[in-house]
């Protein structure tokens, strides 16, 4: 499974990076304003600044919310660099827009998915990664990794190349979940990924072994 970081704080991804397991980056409107980048220069400019900092993919995603707005952001985004994937929300437009991209070979990730219908629909345009919310799944009273255990079991059977990106990822454990769950992708805050190295018995046993290494 690969490991993407949900940011766009450039410490963060740099310290995700330095650990040697970071694959991409995913980045959405509210992250850019967390990091207070606005204005559309400063957002293109932050995505290079991303591009420059890992090898992976990068998803930037469009603001417009109509066929022909997506595809000309989705344009000016794809040309910043290679690595950069369009990110299209799941409404109606977006699947025309993905089908656009995927028929002039620009990759995508389909956001705000919730559902298998959704998927299968993402899949059928064409989309390079789908992402669907499974923390915002669960808020919503429903299982989020049972959606990734349903469209793992859909596009295996179906031979769908779009690969599952688990997004909305809110702890250490939707990570382990979602892994097991056959997700292709886990995109999720630096909180999240180091959690995984957190265990009480591994500060135990270090404590412990750093005790008795003074008595040698």
């Amino acid at each position: 499974m690969k490991f993407f970081i949900d940011t766009a704080n450039l410490a963060h991804i740099k310290e995700a990076n330095d650990l040697g397991i970071l694959d991409g980056v995913t980045t959405n409107p509210s992250l850019m304003a967390k990091e207070g980048i606005k204005g559309q220069e400063n957002i293109l400019k932050h995505y290079a600044d991303i591009c420059a900092l890992v090898e992976g993919d990068v998803s930037a995603e469009v603001l417009s919310t109509d066929f022909n707005g997506m595809v000309e952001e989705g344009k000016k985004l794809a040309a910043i660099h290679k690595n950069i994937v369009v990110k299209v929300p799941m409404i109606k437009d977006g699947i025309k827009a993905i089908k656009w991209f995927t028929d002039n070979g620009i990759r995508t990730n389909c956001t705000l998915v919730f559902s298998a219908g959704q998927a299968i629909l993402a899949a059928k345009a064409g989309a390079t990664y789908v992402s669907p919310f499974i923390g915002r799944v669960d808020d919503s009273n429903w299982d989020g990794i049972v959606l990734i255990e349903q469209l793992s079991h859909i596009y295996s059977v179906q031979g769908f190349d779009t690969q599952i990106l688990a997004a909305s990822i809110r702890n250490a454990l939707h990570i382990v979940r979602s892994a097991e769950a056959g997700a292709h992708v886990c995109t999720c805050p630096l909180d999240s990924i180091l959690g995984l190295l957190k265990h009480p018995l591994t500060d135990i046993g270090l404590a412990k072994f750093l005790e008795d290494a003074k008595k040698m």
